[in-house]
């Protein structure tokens, strides 16, 4: 690696941490500002039982200094407890969950590229001909569908009216549906970057020139055009599987996942606070982490990027 290059990781590793001290500046205080309490709900709670209970979880001391704490245990990665489950750690509840949550959207993700590679090269190799045009509709379809509507439609079709799958997410089979409904956008998405970035390849001197010299289709194919094309994917690989791991917890919720969307929407209706806060800033550190890499993978594997 040369110095630029170095001093580039080293430039957006700052940065990442100036993003992530923002998100937990940002959610702490408005947490702190909304209106009302994460106990205010409680029934017949006395003045004495909340004043212990703010006493318990700091909430009774002047913001600043309920920030501060709060920062000196976030850098640690502590969270402190939950509000609403007793005697459990917000960062263990989440990573509890995130196991759940993080094999469903790797598998996601694995799926989205493969696919969306596969079939976006061969919409390119085929341009403007039936399989092309059939593959640019069902992705253009996929891509105007938030995932949350297709897994309501997976729920629907598969799972009540046939009977497939499992509605349910714990059970043998049960995540294959959640997998198809967070793999669809990106997958769709991925045709359509692997298409375009093709026929631009396809299109250049060097590809002619190959097929003049009689190189095999396949490798011209593989060898000198899928490899070239694919760097625009691979910079878009980073915040997909941010995007699958974050957009997770609504079609976790529809299928009755254990993954960390079951916690994150219960602490929302709960007013968990600190279940919130915990949860957002670790998908925040996950999304700043995932476009790093992306950003450095992408000089990686094209060494022509200006880093300047």
């Amino acid at each position: 690696m040369d110095k630029k290059f170095l001093y580039y990781i080293l430039k957006r590793a700052i940065l990442a941490v100036v993003t992530i001290f923002l998100v937990i500046t940002i959610t702490f205080f408005i947490m702190n500002f909304i209106p009302g309490g994460p106990f205010m709900s409680e029934k017949s709670v006395t003045p004495e039982t909340l004043a212990a209970l703010n006493a318990k979880f700091g909430l009774d001391k002047p913001p600043l200094e309920q920030y501060f704490n709060y920062l000196k245990g976030a850098v640690r990665f502590d969270f402190g407890p939950s509000m609403k489950m007793d005697g459990r750690m917000v960062t263990d509840v989440i990573l509890e969950g995130f196991a759940t949550s993080a094999k469903m959207g790797l598998m996601a993700a694995a799926c989205a590229l493969t696919l969306g590679l596969v079939f976006g090269a061969l919409a390119a190799v085929y341009h403007n001909k039936l399989i092309d045009r059939i593959i640019m509709v069902v992705s253009t379809a996929f891509v105007a569908m938030p995932s949350f509507i297709v897994a309501t439609l997976l729920l629907w079709l598969l799972c009540v009216e046939a009977k497939v799958f499992p509605a349910n997410g714990q059970a043998a089979g049960g995540l294959v549906l959640p997998i198809v409904s967070l793999m669809l956008y990106p997958m769709a998405y991925t045709i359509r970057l692997t298409r375009s970035s093709m026929l631009d390849v396809l299109g250049q001197d060097y590809i002619r020139t190959a097929r003049a010299k009689g190189v095999a289709p396949s490798k011209v194919l593989f060898k000198h055009a899928l490899k070239n094309a694919v760097t625009p994917v691979i910079t878009y690989a980073g915040p997909m599987i941010a995007f699958i791991l974050t957009g997770s917890l609504v079609v976790e919720r529809i299928f009755a996942v254990p993954g960390l969307g079951k916690y994150f929407v219960s602490s929302i209706i709960n007013r968990d606070y600190t279940m919130i806060m915990g949860t957002t800033i670790f998908l925040a550190i996950i999304v700043v982490v995932m476009m790093l890499l992306s950003d450095i993978l992408y000089k990686l594997f094209d060494p022509r990027v200006d880093l300047s």
